[in-house]
């Protein structure tokens, strides 16, 4: 890991939740040096289950790195700085199939001790292993307004990760 981040605990992060991700957004990324795709979500969540420190991320069958989530063990969710609101823009609006997203923005991909893909530019990363997944089933929604939500009926998939290092900047 580059010199820019310190380990720490996730019991650590003091940001709130609600704002990190829902508002202010973040980068799911999977696969390794060799191949990956990172994608702009801002649904999520981060607790804990089954006595874990646990990430949960939601991603479409359509969208590419769903691709990169199904076949590779490790991801990350890089969580950038305000100033970079522009690349979480192009990386949400962008398919990976098409476009590469490293050479159109200015993301500086590393490699995180487990192997995963992160970006030097975040102001905290968490890696994960993947230990589970399961699609949303819409014969389970209990508020019917859930179904605007998917007006494609392209229903997510969501991966659950034990969280397996914690990252945070050393200019945050």
């Amino acid at each position: 890991m580059i010199n820019k981040f310190v380990s720490a605990k996730p019991e650590e992060l003091t940001d709130n939740v609600f704002k990190l991700i829902g508002n202010d957004w973040m980068l799911i990324t999977a696969g390794n040096v060799q191949s990956f795709n990172t994608m702009t979500a801002s649904w999520g969540s981060l607790g804990i289950l089954w006595n874990e420190p646990i990430c949960i991320c939601f991603i479409r069958p359509q969208r590419y790195t769903y691709e990169f989530m199904n076949n590779n063990s490790v991801f990350t969710l890089s969580f950038l700085d305000d100033k970079d609101k522009d690349i979480l823009n192009f990386c949400g609006s962008h398919s990976g199939r098409d476009t590469n997203k490293i050479e159109k923005t200015s993301l500086l991909p590393i490699e995180t001790d487990n192997g995963g893909i992160a970006f030097e530019q975040s102001k905290i990363i968490i890696e994960a292993q993947k230990i589970y997944f399961n699609d949303i089933n819409p014969a389970n929604f209990l508020d019917n307004r859930i179904q605007d939500c998917y007006p494609m009926k392209d229903f997510h998939r969501m991966f659950i990760g034990k969280i397996t290092n914690f990252y945070k900047s050393k200019l945050s």
